[in-house]
């Protein structure tokens, strides 16, 4: 029995949301999103907000339902709060800037690193070494920030790369004589 799966979602003021079969859509201050449920979930629309429930007598449904419940439950959170995730920058020369839809990076190798912003993402950089990557959609703002991030990702010897604030990055003894 999913403890998570048994709340409803509640639909805070100015939400509207709406279940068409298998997939539920959430129309808030922020935007719109829509998510498409697996089979082994249902989910009904009441007073209270959005009820999931699994399916009778498959096995997957159970095992699903929680996860059901929390992609609603981050679309409802996205149309009312949005997502953030924050990077900084390490490393002498290191910078980022924000050119019209792209994200140019400098991060030490001999050309620049052009990424260009997806539609429903908003990258700013608060100081060179920072940025901000904001949406309403919780899967593709962690996306872009991982995307961001594997260009140089943090390294164990001087700890120089792109890591997201408040990420530890485990350091190493370097060589010795």
């Amino acid at each position: 029995m999913s403890r998570i799966g048994k709340k409803p979602v509640a639909l805070p003021k100015g939400v509207t949301a709406a279940v068409e079969g298998k997939t539920v859509k959430v129309k808030g201050p922020k935007g719109e999103l829509k998510v498409t449920l697996v089979e082994e979930v249902d989910a009904k629309l009441g007073d209270d907000g959005i009820t999931l429930t699994p399916r009778e007598g498959t096995e997957r449904g159970p095992a699903m339902w929680g996860m059901s419940r929390t992609l609603v439950n981050n679309l409802v959170t996205g149309v009312t709060q949005g997502f953030t995730s924050k990077l900084e920058i390490q490393g002498v020369g290191y910078r980022a800037a924000v050119q019209g839809k792209n994200l140019n990076l400098q991060l030490g190798f001999s050309h620049d690193v052009v990424y260009p912003i997806p539609v429903g993402i908003a990258i700013t950089a608060e100081k060179p070494t920072m940025l901000t990557v904001t949406g309403i959609d919780k899967q593709l703002v962690g996306q872009v920030a991982a995307e961001i991030r594997a260009y140089r990702k943090p390294e164990p010897y001087k700890g120089k790369g792109v890591r997201y604030v408040g990420e530890y990055v485990r350091r190493k003894e370097g060589k010795k004589k």
